[in-house]
């Protein structure tokens, strides 16, 4: 009876939330607003609620953390399939001096505050300084769609360095958490040695996942490219869900997290123009199930945490956002002009997709790596940034076209 009760209980829950939801997104858009803030405060919400009346089961909790699972799945899977690496690597040239800069002014002055002025423990800091390396693509890049403007010459240096911030975040993310465990021991030569024998097996599995990962991608592309050619959705979908999943379970066997797995699996398709065809029907799976994830990143905000988060969300926002005006838009000055370099630094303000799930990926190893303060703060981090980054950018626009390059 219970568990026939705890089955209604999370129908009436998870129908509620999509809805919530989808309402939530489309006040937000009248705005101009991202949806995940949106969504984050949805969860905060939930969270006070069930504090307050208790009426989420474990086994409703347990459910709506398997579906933010997948919906990590689909963000990640998304950012590697709206990937062009091909394209990527004729401009390096151009975007690799940006986003050395970008990373190191926003990655090293998180870390320095953390732990030197905030006294924030060593492997928080660390998971703070990756987390702040990020940006969000999609929040900047929707006003300069707006604009018709991402086609231009400063749009496209703006796209290519946010994604290869989306891959350095991926690859930082993916060498901290192999290196926490061992850090965690203590400053001693035996945690030298623990740091680098972690290291060397994760270089090895990391060798051996891109190795197959290439395999993949350059052996499998024509048989998936056939197999496309001859479905059509909704079952062209499945089979690309389907294969991302396995390549994510891959992955995962690697010692590697679903969430890389799903990134990497966005890769592979899209070297595939049938698949990249299909990226529009990929947008209802990725509707349902991405807002999940943000909704249980406020649902695990302790709310006795928040005025304590305040005052390092403060601190370290100041940081979040000289690091990326500065560390961006210093590089871009030798490519475009001070309206332009400022426009490029602006963009790379925002912190949502890959922040988030590098704080969720320390939050799940446990309170050593990410303390219910350091994740509240950069939940307020990656809601005030989504925010303040959009209406800076339009105003740059507008008053200065030129900007656009």
């Amino acid at each position: 009876m219970n568990d026939a009760n705890d089955i209604i209980l999370f129908d009436l829950i998870a129908g509620a939330v999509i809805v919530s939801a989808i309402m939530v997104r489309s006040w937000l858009v009248k705005f101009g607003l991202p949806s995940m803030v949106g969504f984050l405060v949805l969860g905060f919400c939930l969270k006070l609620a069930d504090d307050r009346w208790a009426f989420l089961s474990p086994n409703g909790t347990v459910v709506i953390e398997f579906l933010a699972s997948i919906g990590v799945f689909a963000l990640l899977f998304r950012v590697g399939l709206e990937s062009n690496l091909h394209g990527l690597m004729r401009k390096l040239p151009q975007a690799m001096p940006i986003w050395i800069g970008n990373v190191v002014l926003s990655g090293i002055p998180a870390y320095l505050v953390s732990f030197y002025l905030l006294d924030i423990a060593l492997i928080p800091s660390l998971f703070i300084a990756v987390a702040l390396t990020a940006t969000s693509v999609a929040v900047s890049a929707e006003v300069w769609r707006e604009a018709n403007a991402l086609d231009s010459r400063n749009g496209e240096t703006f796209v290519d360095v946010a994604e290869l911030d989306d891959l350095s975040g991926v690859a930082l993310m993916a060498l901290l958490i192999a290196v926490a465990p061992a850090l965690r021991a203590g400053d001693n030569d035996a945690t030298l040695a623990a740091v680098s024998a972690a290291l060397g097996i994760i270089t090895l599995k990391a060798a051996g996942f891109v190795g197959l990962f290439v395999l993949i991608a350059r052996y499998g592309q024509r048989w998936i490219s056939s197999i496309l050619k001859k479905t059509r959705p909704p079952d062209s979908i499945l089979f690309i869900i389907g294969t991302g999943l396995v390549i994510s379970a891959l992955a995962s066997l690697f010692g590697f997290s679903m969430a890389i797995g799903g990134f990497f699996a966005g890769i592979v398709f899209s070297r595939d123009p049938e698949a990249v065809k299909l990226e529009s029907s990929f947008l209802p799976f990725h509707a349902l199930f991405a807002p999940f994830f943000f909704i249980a990143i406020g649902l695990r905000v302790d709310p006795g945490s928040l005025m304590s988060a305040f005052g390092l969300g403060g601190a370290l926002l100041v940081v979040a956002i000289l690091g990326k005006v500065v560390g961006a838009g210093g590089p871009a000055l030798m490519t475009t002009g001070s309206a332009g370099a400022l426009l490029i630094g602006v963009s790379m303000v925002p912190r949502a997709e890959i922040a988030m799930v590098i704080a969720q990926q320390g939050h799940d190893m446990g309170e050593w790596a990410m303390p219910a303060a350091v994740y509240s703060a950069l939940a307020l981090i990656s809601i005030v940034t989504c925010i303040i980054s959009p209406i800076f950018v339009r105003w740059i626009i507008r008053k200065h076209p030129q900007s656009l390059g």
